[in-house]
């Protein structure tokens, strides 16, 4: 059998992959297993924002686990402490608490939440609600999905956790509708990534802040996918200016080569947790800690931020002066952006299709957005030449016409 032909023998068909296989990354190139290139417009949902193979990170990723690996938290090691300070000055907070995926640093921030809601704000226990908006995507474990408003994400794995109110993203009044004095937290991603790179109204986080401050609620961002520089800044909250009660990272902290995620938050909402009262086997392991900690150097020293700031509005500027009825809608912040598909002429999955043949590695999201965002380290002409062949495929669609079934 060929990979695949292996794979789909013996995986479960949880995903749906393009048929190419890869065996090789260097930067934001990706290999197969013929010996093709391609421009990675995906980084892994940017867990590759610092391109495959990172030379920093695999020398102190290679050093350390000769060194030492995987010591219980049951001790002390010396890298974790390094790490979390490094995390807690950038983000302005005060504590950390280190996972491994970004679902596992949700969970944790909810957990945080609801004790912090008993203990400190004095709902009584089992009470505690909180706010999440329509659209979110926050991970794949059963209290996640509960709260969903996607049904594919939710079908047959109920029951789920109470607790979770949904209004819809970037509606301040809905928010503040939904407080009851049992709030104890919004929770919510800056701009939504799943749901097609959607980026609220100018205003709405610094209303959400001040909605917190007033009701004495936290509030905690999912900056999983648009934190570490994917938007042009640190991180999404800081285009309004403001700072969260507590923040979720992941995916782009392992450096493309490991899960490494953390929940930070102010010292009043971490001191909730006490020893036993929540743990992990890996989170915090050495390894993860060298790794996420040079994962951070490299976005400052090599000014990742500024070049997704600036890479990011000439990819932005360039689709949207695509003139063709085949793009319904541009969206998107700094390296990450949306091209909405018009289903009349072919779904997102058969553009990423086409791009696919073409030499470029993208990925579709509600059967009519194809995600470009690639990593921070792309150069300019890499990012303009898979950008031309997006072109080149929106003109193929555009010259089939509409397709029967939507004439």
């Amino acid at each position: 059998m060929n990979p695949i032909e292996l794979e789909a023998r013996y995986s479960a068909h949880n995903y749906a992959p393009l048929p190419v296989v890869l065996c090789r990354g260097q930067g934001a190139h990706l290999f197969d297993v013929d010996g093709r290139r391609y421009v990675d417009m995906m980084s892994a949902y940017s867990a590759v924002s610092h391109g495959h193979g990172h030379p920093r990170i695999l020398e102190v990723l290679t050093a350390q686990a000769r060194r030492l690996a995987v010591p219980s938290r049951a001790y002390h090691n010396d890298r974790l402490g390094p790490f979390l300070a490094e995390l807690c000055r950038r983000t302005g907070l005060d504590a950390a608490i280190p996972m491994n995926t970004g679902a596992e640093a949700v969970e944790t921030a909810i957990k945080a939440a609801r004790r912090w809601g008993v203990r400190v704000k004095g709902v009584p226990d089992g009470r505690a609600e909180i706010i999440v908006a329509e659209g979110n995507f926050h991970g794949r474990t059963t209290t996640i999905v509960g709260f969903s408003s996607d049904p594919d994400y939710r079908d047959g794995f109920g029951p789920f956790a109470p607790g979770f109110r949904a209004v819809p993203f970037g509606d301040l009044a809905a928010v503040e509708r939904a407080i009851t004095p049992r709030t104890v937290a919004i929770l919510i991603e800056p701009i939504q990534g799943e749901a097609g790179v959607i980026v609220p109204p100018a205003g709405w986080l610094a209303g959400l802040r001040a909605l917190c401050d007033q009701h004495r609620v936290l509030l905690i961002v999912d900056e999983v996918q648009s934190g570490l520089g994917r938007t042009g800044a640190w991180f999404a909250f800081e285009h309004e200016g403001i700072r969260p009660d507590g923040v979720v990272l992941g995916k782009a902290l392992g450096g493309g080569v490991l899960p490494v995620s953390a929940f930070v938050a102010h010292r009043e909402v971490m001191d909730v947790f006490t020893p036993g009262s929540h743990g992990s086997t890996f989170g915090g392991n050495a390894l993860a800690a060298v790794v996420g900690l040079e994962a951070l150097r490299i976005i400052d020293e090599e000014g990742l931020v500024e070049r997704s700031r600036i890479l990011g509005d000439h990819l932005l500027a360039r689709l949207r002066g695509i003139r063709s009825p085949v793009v319904a809608e541009v969206r998107g912040r700094g390296l990450w952006a949306a091209a909405g598909i018009d289903p009349r002429f072919a779904g997102a999955r058969e553009a990423c299709e086409r791009l696919l043949q073409k030499g470029v590695l993208s990925k579709e999201t509600h059967a009519t957005v194809v995600r470009l965002a690639p990593p921070l380290v792309i150069a300019r002409e890499d990012l303009d030449w898979a950008l031309d062949r997006f072109e080149e495929v929106v003109r193929e669609l555009e010259q089939s016409g509409q397709r029967p079934e939507a004439a």
